[in-house]
């Protein structure tokens, strides 16, 4: 942990920011399903999305408008429908959602950033938008972060919000996230839908450099179920407002900036993790040894995705097996008799030989009544080795139950 508390409010606990969430009808459950952020003056904006090549319009449109001018003053965030794979219609819906809430805040439509979530190939549906949108207007308050949180869920159980204050030249400086996601997660960009809140005064290129990285080791290294989705955004906002001098190159506050950034995205992500659609517990995997980051990022993501590690650890099963066979298909060069696993405090396989167990335990060994017994925590930790080199990484997954076919195969039903 850094040199910073938690507090609350979510994406409201920085200053300059209010927030709402409301149920504008987009949704056939009756559930909230319009959020909005809106910050007092413009902030700083910077975005990762989805490399898919079939995307949500919402994501062109954001990707065109930070490559114009990296500011924002407003996001809008609707969940019920994804409006992606909708061609030019849904791009029109979506330059119409921007307008519609332009005119009721009273700013240029290109200070809106968008982000939908919902059913592939499904419009937005424009009528609960047009009443919605002065609706959610209406109701942004200063401590509306909870709300909006909630508004942007779909499949999820739990929300995912987290806010967090440090000090930057005797001021302090706060911020405050959220995000939803609980299947089609397997990020090549950042996340599902996620969004950052601060109150720093950063240089643009500077905070998009500090977004990708934090990116990159947190929301990159998740994954539920292999699939990246069409509609995956992560934007960041920072305007200012805490009155701390500008920070326009790297140095002593920009690291810690960055490290608040990335505790941010880190939390949201496993939180993402952990709430998998039909998980019962967070799997987290540790690599060390390899040659460097990307390498072992690129290990610790395979394993934490394996189909097999994952049915495996729902089953209770140390089957240490699956953890090799991971590593060793994930493309990165090691010597196998480098290899080593361990399972909690278990030490699974050393220098590339496996470590004798029975079902009971015998002469200090690991036993596959204890492993089993961890497997059953709510988080599980796994660590592997794959050499002597400087690169280390983590990933997080979940366990891949019953429950995840179920749910997917009920979802437009």
């Amino acid at each position: 942990m850094g040199d910073w508390r938690v507090i609350d409010g979510g994406v409201t606990a920085p200053k300059g920011y209010r927030a709402a969430g409301i149920t504008a009808g987009l949704k056939p459950s009756g559930a909230p399903d319009l959020a909005l952020i809106v910050s007092e003056g413009d902030a700083i904006a910077a975005g990762i999305f989805t490399t898919s090549q079939v995307r949500a319009a919402c994501v062109d449109y954001c990707r065109e408008r930070l490559a114009d001018k990296p500011s924002a003053r407003a996001i809008l965030v609707n969940a019920g429908q994804a409006n992606a794979a909708t061609g030019a219609a849904g791009r029109q819906d979506a330059e119409d959602c921007a307008q519609l809430l332009a005119d009721t805040l009273g700013i240029e439509p290109e200070a809106i950033l968008l982000a939908s979530t919902g059913v592939i190939g499904q419009r937005i549906a424009m009528d609960a938008m047009r009443s919605g949108i002065p609706q959610v207007v209406a109701a942004l308050s200063e401590t509306g972060g909870p709300t909006a949180a909630q508004s942007i869920l779909t499949t999820d159980l739990v929300v995912k919000t987290i806010a967090l204050e440090t000090e930057i030249a005797g001021r302090p400086v706060r911020m405050g996230g959220m995000a939803k996601g609980s299947g089609m997660i397997h990020p090549n960009m950042a996340t599902m839908l996620a969004f950052v809140t601060c109150d720093a005064a950063v240089s643009p290129q500077l905070w998009q450099e500090m977004l990708s990285r934090a990116g990159d080791r947190t929301f990159n290294q998740v994954t539920v179920d292999g699939d990246t989705s069409t509609n995956d955004s992560l934007f960041a906002l920072t305007n200012g407002q805490s009155r701390t001098p500008a920070i326009t190159q790297w140095g002593p506050e920009a690291e810690i900036l960055e490290a608040m950034l990335t505790e941010v995205c880190g939390h949201l992500a496993r939180a993402i993790a952990r709430d998998g659609e039909g998980a019962t517990c967070l799997v987290e995997v540790a690599v060390s040894g390899a040659a460097d980051e990307k390498a072992a990022q690129k290990v610790a993501k395979t394993i934490a995705g394996s189909s097999l590690v994952k049915s495996a650890i729902f089953g209770r099963d140390p089957n240490w097996g699956r953890i090799a066979g991971a590593a060793g298909r994930a493309g990165v060069k090691f010597d196998q008799q480098d290899l080593r696993i361990e399972l909690g405090e278990f030490v699974l396989m050393d220098q590339g030989q496996p470590q004798p167990f029975d079902r009971v335990a015998a002469n200090g060994y690991l036993t596959a009544k204890a492993a089993g017994a961890y497997l059953q925590d709510d988080t599980v930790e796994i660590r592997v080795s794959i050499g002597s080199g400087p690169g280390r990484a983590k990933a997080w997954g979940c366990d891949l139950s019953y429950d995840y076919v179920r749910i997917n195969a009920e979802y437009t039903t």
